[in-house]
């Protein structure tokens, strides 16, 4: 709707994983440089961890489009699987085909051996990406740590990286997973932007998009003002800068100003408010229920006998 008004190709903040817009700050390039450096190392375990919306499916997304021709990839993003379920479906996007009879646990590791035997015969490398890996349960995740086991006397035969919400680091620290994660040999935690890294990511996309001679344009105010109430999570400067850049166009305003922006959090709503902000407002709805309190206890006070108010509230509160 606005893209035309801002001579932009495309919506610059889409909210949909894009590699195209990915913006490779120091802890993301970092990020993608473990990957790369664990797969071709044939390191085995890989953990990727994040807050929402820091931008670890689009790190996922990069990681395979750059990847050698000489790895085969299976991406799994739909991690409410049991153990049978996530086998069958790592063997189909492998393209591995299922043998005939009754499928089980021990006819799909055969398949996935032979395959895996078969790239590594021919030099080739094999990865399988989990997203959302936190939601893994406990069971599936052991039957992961079993497919490690499918090695040479030299190397693993298949890469694994785990991707996921810092509850995953927590889940793996548990003492029935033990096992695995001592496997797990590549670690990184990625962290959200600072305020200089927020202004670069959004003229970047904004770039990517089309933008030219600075237009739209922010202020400097207002790229503050949305690193405050964003806290430096890709997925929410993308939500506040596409409503920011539509209630701009729909007011005719060429400039995003601080202002707009704190129109633009209020119209999106309190989930994008910061921690400080929330805590004024919880301080104000307290203010004003301990006045209502006051003012029924006043009114009760000259309707009603005294003495029974404060033997009520007394048996209430003590």
């Amino acid at each position: 709707m606005y893209t035309s008004y801002f001579g932009l190709k495309e919506n610059p903040f889409n909210l949909t994983p894009d590699p195209r817009y990915l913006f490779l700050s120091p802890q993301h390039s970092e990020a993608l440089n473990h990957l790369i450096y664990g797969i071709n190392e044939k390191k085995g375990f890989m953990v990727i961890t994040g807050g929402i919306g820091t931008g670890k499916t689009t790190i996922c997304r990069k990681l395979l489009s750059v990847l050698d021709q000489s790895i085969d990839s299976a991406l799994i993003f739909n991690p409410s699987l049991s153990e049978m379920e996530l086998l069958a479906t790592i063997n189909q996007e492998f393209g591995i085909k299922s043998g005939r009879g009754r499928p089980t646990r021990k006819r799909h590791i055969s398949a996935l051996n032979a395959f895996l035997l078969k790239n590594f015969s021919s030099g080739r490398n094999s990865v399988l990406l989990i997203d959302e890996a936190q939601n893994l349960s406990r069971g599936v995740l052991e039957q992961i740590r079993m497919l490690s086991n499918l090695e040479t006397e030299r190397e693993k035969l298949l890469q694994i990286i785990l991707i996921g919400q810092p509850e995953l680091e927590e889940l793996l620290t548990s003492p029935s997973l033990k096992q695995l994660n001592e496997r797990i040999t590549v670690r990184y935690n990625l962290t959200p932007f600072n305020r200089r890294q927020e202004e670069d990511y959004i003229r970047h996309r904004l770039a990517v998009a089309g933008a030219d001679n600075g237009f739209p344009r922010f202020s400097s105010q207002a790229f503050r003002k949305i690193h405050s109430y964003s806290k430096g999570i890709p997925r929410r400067i993308n939500a506040i800068c596409d409503r920011a850049l539509l209630i701009a166009y729909s007011g005719d305003c060429n400039v995003i100003s601080r202002n707009l922006v704190r129109e633009t959090v209020s119209d999106i709503g309190s989930g994008y408010l910061t921690d400080k902000t929330m805590s004024r407002r919880r301080r104000e709805r307290l203010l004003l229920l301990s006045t209502l309190i006051i003012l029924i206890l006043l009114l009760l006070a000259v309707t009603v006998d005294r003495e029974a108010v404060f033997e009520f509230f007394s048996n209430a509160f003590f």
